[in-house]
């Protein structure tokens, strides 16, 4: 047939050759292409090693071959044949794609060098790291120790030490209340315990949904006057997997921390991913400062303490609020060290702002303008005044179904055992309708206080029931610790860094309901000997140094720093203790609201 003629019938059936002429692809047949991106190292397939000039053996056809390849009909012939063809023959050095291709290609299993661990290689010092890590905390004094206490309940607060027959008094439980030995939390447990067992059985998921459980919750966001709660294996898990959770699901979020907020807040925080800004403790001043710098729309979560642990010192909860409304905030309120202890129902903080009217509103309603309706999210624990173990949030009803549907440290975690559950509602029931543990805990922090300031022993200022005892560094702070214990059978833990900034190393006393005037006035006669033998700081000492952390500073700076009320020296205050004292007097038939002491306790103390 005529080339021409040919090239007729062909143009009607491909589009390029309708729009190319007989002379364009004569062109292409005598001349060969530049490959774009070549000089940039790419890999080449065989069509394109085929146009290249400085391989032997290549034919001027190239071009029009590299052209044909784009056709989606006669593409896919030549790539099958390019596939079926034998082996290309090694490409020479001058060609600009043999490093590219060499590059690509790959290695043949024999190529491969086997992997063999035979070599004089040492392997990681694992124990070395180890003995490094711990040989640091003995080079800095930080290194924990850990006292064999065994604490007794038909002897509440004494325990014994590994030796049984050595008896000692305990001065820093967190079972502020020794609800762990009240019979009504015991008598809870045992029978839970012979109706269902000691074990959960799994993750609620698996195991079920216990009437335990549900009902527990039911009286925790009752307690709080909250849509709904979620309980967890402590608080910890509480705080950290709802941080997380919440947080990396709100996009954008910015979290604003309180500096001195625990260390279950901080892994939240960090395991969220959002943006954080620390803002000095109790400083209002500073938060607005941080939340300004955001649009309203942003969402805002603003993290702090009803009562700080190691300081005693309380969150500013109704200004912090305030500030969290007018930026688009929302709150979350840590409420471990006070459930149980504020409130006439025992909520917390939160709930004592508003004590009058909590004490008359009826079970588990809002109270619409009160400072617990502000708040968004609370955390709490049962491990502390509730005397058992566990930790929960109380929240809306969508914000609990949202972490119990998401979070991990709940969906993946063994649940409370059946009598934990019921311990807790037995303490949470008691404690929401006795004001007896609350009153006479507060009595003896009060008592306490200032006989320890009448000795110049230095107490960290602040409201609530933390009696805070300022040495100052963390080898004098475990020799007091020592000294007490082994000479005076008394047990007072040292607390330091990480737990307290370096510096502000302490002993942490926290005075029970249990604890009657003649264990505080040993307790004091230890501390003053104590004091004179190892040569620690007293409060006039820390006053000529300038103070440390609120110990000989401005009272003014002071007040700012502790929180609560401005010019009220107590979370408790006096007519609030008046009225708890009458009302359990009252309910007692009149009989007057002092320490139960046992007659065991009894003996021990008068040898």
């Amino acid at each position: 047939m005529d080339p021409t003629k040919a090239m007729s019938l062909l143009s009607k059936a491909c589009p390029y050759l309708a729009r190319t002429g007989l002379t364009a692809l004569q062109g292409l047949a005598a001349t060969g292409v530049s490959i774009p991106g070549a000089s940039r190292g790419l890999a080449t397939s065989a069509v394109e090693q085929a146009r290249c000039s400085v391989c032997p053996g290549h034919t001027g056809q190239s071009a029009l071959l590299a052209k044909a390849s784009q056709c989606p009909v006669v593409g896919p012939s030549i790539r099958a044949n390019e596939s079926a063809a034998k082996p290309a023959q090694p490409l020479p050095a001058a060609c600009p794609y043999a490093k590219c291709a060499d590059q690509a290609a790959p290695k043949a299993a024999s190529d491969v060098q086997p992997v063999t661990h035979e070599t004089t290689e040492a392997a990681f010092d694992y124990e070395g790291l180890y003995q490094a890590k711990l040989a640091k905390k003995h080079e800095d004094k930080s290194y924990r120790y850990f006292n064999n206490i065994n604490r007794l309940a038909a002897r509440y607060p004494q325990a014994h030490t590994a030796n049984a027959a050595n008896i000692v008094t305990v001065w820093c439980s967190n079972d502020y209340l020794g609800q762990s030995k009240n019979p009504a939390v015991v008598d809870a447990m045992k029978t839970a315990l012979d109706t269902y067992g000691a074990g959960a059985g799994g993750t609620r998921n698996i195991a079920g949904n216990s009437a335990l459980h549900l009902r527990l919750e039911g009286e925790l966001a009752a307690l709080h006057r909250k849509e709904a709660a979620l309980v967890f294996s402590s608080c910890f898990v509480a705080n950290d997997a709802t941080l997380s959770t919440l947080c990396s699901s709100l996009p954008g979020c910015v979290i604003f921390s309180d500096k001195m907020n625990h260390a279950s807040m901080i892994q939240g925080i960090r395991h969220s991913g959002a943006r954080k800004h620390v803002f000095d403790h109790n400083d209002l001043g500073h938060l607005e400062q941080l939340l300004a710098q955001y649009p309203r729309s942003t969402p805002k979560l603003v993290a702090f303490e009803s009562v700080y642990s190691m300081s005693g010192t309380v969150g500013r909860i109704p200004e912090i609020c305030a500030l969290a409304r007018k930026y688009g905030a929302i709150t979350f309120l840590d409420e471990v060290h006070a459930v149980g202890m504020y409130g006439p129902h025992g909520a917390g903080v939160a709930e004592h702002y508003d004590y009058a009217a909590s004490l008359h509103a009826p079970a588990g309603q809002r109270i619409p303008g009160s400072v617990l309706d502000q708040v968004d999210i609370i955390t709490g624990t049962l491990g502390k005044a509730f005397g058992i173990v566990g930790g929960y949030i109380a929240a809306s009803s969508s914000l609990v179904d949202m972490i119990r549907s998401y979070a991990p440290g709940f969906i993946f975690t063994t649940s409370l055992p059946p009598p934990i559950a019921a311990g807790a509602v037995a303490s949470i029931e008691y404690l929401s309708a006795s004001q007896r543990e609350r009153y006479l805990q507060q009595t003896h922090t009060r008592q306490l206080k200032g006989d320890l300031a009448n000795a110049g022993i230095p107490v960290v200022p602040n409201p609530s029931h933390i009696v805070p005892v300022l040495v100052g560094d963390a080898e004098s702070a475990k020799a007091a610790s020592d000294m007490l214990l082994a000479k005076h059978n008394i047990y007072v833990q040292s607390i330091n860094y990480p737990t307290v900034p370096v510096g502000e190393e302490r002993l942490r006393i926290t005075p029970s309901p249990g604890h009657d005037n003649y264990m505080r006035a040993r307790l004091v006669s230890a501390l003053d000997s104590v004091w004179n033998t190892l040569g620690l700081k007293r409060t006039v000492d820390w006053e000529r140094l300038g103070g440390r952390c609120g110990v000989g500073e401005d009272r003014a700076f002071s007040e700012l720093h502790v929180g609560w009320k401005r010019g009220v020296e107590h979370v408790w205050e006096d007519t609030q203790l008046q009225q708890a004292h009458d009302y359990e007097r009252t309910r007692k038939g009149g009989v007057p609201v002092t320490p139960i002491i046992p007659a065991t306790v009894q003996c021990v103390l008068q040898n």
